[in-house]
């Protein structure tokens, strides 16, 4: 039951290609977001479309794996870990951040 204490399992279809870094420590990091859709119909029967974005971060071997298979449009599905962490903007305001630490990801679909 440990891997269920923080789990996330994501469909969608990524924003934009993986933006990869590497920071002063020499690791490697890999920023993406990934939009899921769901439908529903409302009280008037019509049918609605709603979308959510996530934002994805990957590492060392996982990064290196975005950055030379994920590309924009891309379905796939991904298991990974809710993180939220606080930073300080350029102007010193406070911000929290949400992400999705990516452990595992399957291309399950083509381009869109």
């Amino acid at each position: 039951m440990k891997s269920l204490r923080n789990s996330v399992q994501l469909i969608g279809r990524l924003g934009q290609d993986p933006e990869v870094i590497e920071l002063k420590s020499g690791k490697k990091l890999a920023k993406f977001s990934l939009a899921t859709n769901e439908s529903y119909r409302d009280a008037k029967g019509e049918k609605v479309m709603e979308t959510q974005w996530h934002n994805i971060v990957a590492w060392e071997r996982k990064a290196t794996f975005a950055n030379d298979y994920l590309k924009k449009g891309m379905e796939i599905a991904l298991e990974g870990k809710l993180i939220h962490r606080d930073y300080e903007t350029s102007n010193g305001d406070k911000r929290i951040a949400t992400e999705i630490n990516m452990n595992d990801v399957v291309m399950v679909g083509g381009k869109a």
